[in-house]
């Protein structure tokens, strides 16, 4: 399997930030890590091994980034309105530079996914309903989509466009809510064992559902709880049968 580190200065994140390739070919998933971790915490807990098979067959082709949670919604001495303004730096690191990064390693425009679990999930889902444009759909795995459980009482502008929950539940948008409309992967899967909120997935679903947007919501059992052994049962899953 093909795996190459790429780091680059981000303008938008005034810092180096790096990205592994996974794969040769297929459409790509980009992979949001969990809480503070990088860009390497899917291949140490064993996800990347778990879809290996998938990534050799030409199904998708995977890159994983760094998360900058720590600079941000896990950082407990930044004033929250810098959390909420290095949150939308994020995005447009995302944005501006990972996704033109990823057409040119694939050699031109290809569906491209994302996926994440815990916060990570919620970056990936954040990022799918923000971008229909440029996101064909999102599996998220164990998250939550109010912003709030992140941001102890703080809400701002940069907090309700960053918060799926909120913003969908106004969205009212025809252009955006078609372009959501027409896409057919969008999956929120969780647990019900230890830490895990299924309820989370079960209201963002909800709103989902009143915005007529294609969406699966799927409930494990209780013996499946907020830790690696599900995801890595979860996402070789959905990306074996969905796609």
């Amino acid at each position: 399997m093909r795996r190459d580190i790429t780091t680059w200065w981000s303008p938008n994140l005034q810092k180096n930030m790096e990205i592994v390739a996974y794969g040769n070919y297929g459409p790509a998933l980009l992979m949001f890590p969990s809480a503070a971790a990088d860009y390497l915490e899917y291949e140490r807990f064993h996800l990347i091994e778990a879809i290996e098979p998938i990534i050799n067959s030409g199904k998708f082709k995977v890159y994983s980034i760094n998360s900058i949670n720590s600079e941000s919604w896990l950082n407990n001495t930044m004033h929250p309105t810098d959390k909420a303004i290095r949150h939308q730096q994020y995005n447009n690191y995302v944005i501006e530079e990972v996704v033109p990064f990823i057409i040119r390693d694939c050699d031109g425009l290809v569906p491209i996914y994302t996926t994440g679990v815990s916060l990570g999930a919620l970056h990936a889902v954040n990022s799918f309903l923000r971008r229909p444009d440029v996101f064909e759909g999102t599996i998220g795995m164990s998250g939550i989509y109010d912003l709030k459980a992140y941001t102890k009482g703080y809400f701002d502008e940069n907090c309700y466009f960053n918060s799926p929950l909120d913003y969908m539940q106004n969205m009212e948008d025809p252009y955006w809510l078609n372009l959501m409309r027409s896409k057919r992967h969008l999956y929120l899967v969780s647990g019900r064992g230890s830490y895990e909120d299924p309820a989370a997935s079960v209201v963002m679903g909800d709103t989902l559902t009143a915005k007529g947007v294609p969406h699966e919501v799927d409930l494990w059992g209780y013996e499946w709880g907020h830790d690696w052994p599900t995801w890595r049962a979860m996402l070789p899953h959905y990306l074996w049968s969905r796609f």
